[in-house]
């Protein structure tokens, strides 16, 4: 039945892909099927389903989507970036660096992209700035910043690792994000001449407007939420979920639309595969992939191995949502098996690699840019071929190359 279990897991992730089916729903259809086949009541099955996480997202998100339908979020990311100037060098990092701290606050990964995306890449066009630089600091700093303990990211994996006695590790687990993402988007900087932008023949921007009465009080709202989570320790969705109330009885943005604007796919994603993975434990599915991942490693190459197996999934699948609910189960197996590796250190190597493969096309940050950026600049059929290659190689550049970072202790030095 393990072995079974591990190809219901695999079949689900490759309909979800060939099909563009959500993989959590297909979880859950295939949780019921596995259960009966292994003698499991229904009721143990509905016990997978993570209602605290389901609780935490949705509290999250609803917040933020009441932020983003007001205007909120893209008119403070408009003022951030407004505060480069003529010093055109700096809007890539000041991109990279707002959107750390954008989706740490809350929205996350994929909503900060989505907020960042579209206002990167029409600088990318009206600015002559390559598309591919803007693109991938943008991604990569939503990436970082929504490991967060505040952030979807963050608490997915928080919870996954608690699940194993892995506690405590919020705070590391976000500087392994930051750092190890901050590395190679150094890089990326360099490689593509970010150093070198001037602007000689750059018009002025239009004035940004002045956030109206709604707009500050959203803003406050968001304000108090994260202080009462960092100082007062209040659950994030819990809050999330007061805070927004507060703010839906001020009218300060349409409630209606932030429920639809609420990425119900995401979350039935998430906890969907929960669902499915859960029986997988119980049926041993985790421990025989554990071991052949084992098989493929030693103590020095197992967070590169785990981190070369997370970017490769993710390229077809969800990091959040897929990869990191297949992988960081087999943490504890790893490395009791192996020996002398730290938890923590393999947890990193899955969670970072397998966002980093997420600049990818094919991933939702890589998508999002191209999207964006063939409205913005009206790109054409060879334009848009032109830039998934560009954009598919640099996601492949940064799994590798943090990957070797880990093989040689990259993690290790962070913790």
């Amino acid at each position: 039945m393990a072995l079974l279990s591990l190809g219901f897991l695999l079949l689900a992730i490759m309909l979800g892909f060939i099909r563009k089916m959500n993989t959590g729903l297909l979880c859950i259809a295939f949780a019921l099927l596995l259960g009966r086949m292994a003698g499991i009541s229904d009721a143990e099955i509905i016990k997978g389903f993570n209602a605290s996480l389901f609780l935490m997202l949705l509290g999250v998100t609803y917040l933020f989507s009441l932020a983003q339908i007001n205007g909120s979020l893209d008119l403070l990311a408009q003022k951030v970036i407004s505060l480069a100037g003529k010093r055109v060098y700096l809007i890539p990092v000041i991109i990279y660096v707002f959107s750390i701290i954008l989706a740490a606050l809350g929205p996350g990964s994929v909503p900060t992209m989505a907020i960042m995306m579209v206002f990167s890449m029409s600088l990318a066009a009206e600015m002559k700035i390559s598309p591919v630089l803007l693109s991938t600091l943008t991604v990569l700093g939503s990436c970082a910043g929504g490991l967060s303990p505040l952030a979807a990211t963050g608490i997915i994996g928080a919870n996954l690792c608690a699940e194993f006695g892995l506690t405590g590790i919020e705070n590391d687990f976000l500087m392994n994000g930051i750092l190890s993402f901050t590395i190679y988007a150094v890089i990326v900087y360099i490689l593509l001449g970010g150093y070198k932008l001037r602007s000689a023949n750059i018009e002025q921007k239009k004035e940004v407007p002045c956030f109206n009465k709604k707009q500050l009080t959203t803003i406050a709202g968001v304000v108090v939420m994260v202080l009462m989570v960092m100082l007062l320790r209040i659950n994030v969705g819990l809050v999330s979920f007061a805070v927004a109330a507060v703010l839906s009885f001020l009218r300060v943005s349409d409630e209606s639309k932030a429920i639809r604007h609420i990425p119900w796919n995401t979350l039935l994603l998430i906890t969907g595969v929960g669902v499915l993975m859960q029986l997988i434990i119980d049926l041993g599915g985790i421990e025989v992939l554990s071991n052949v991942l084992v098989s493929l490693m030693s103590a020095k190459s197992a967070a590169a191995v785990m981190g070369l197996t997370s970017g490769i999934m993710s390229w077809f699948s969800s990091s959040s949502g897929v990869v990191m609910p297949t992988l960081l189960p087999t943490v504890p197996h790893v490395a009791q098996q192996l020996g002398g590796v730290n938890e923590l250190e393999l947890a990193s190597s899955i969670t970072t690699i397998s966002h980093v493969a997420a600049i990818s096309p094919l991933s939702t940050g890589g998508a999002l840019a191209l999207a964006a950026y063939a409205s913005a600049a009206n790109a054409n059929q060879k334009q848009q071929q032109n830039l998934f290659m560009k954009m598919f190689g640099v996601s492949a550049l940064g799994v590798s190359v943090l990957c070797i970072f880990s093989y040689f202790g990259m993690f290790h030095w962070l913790l």
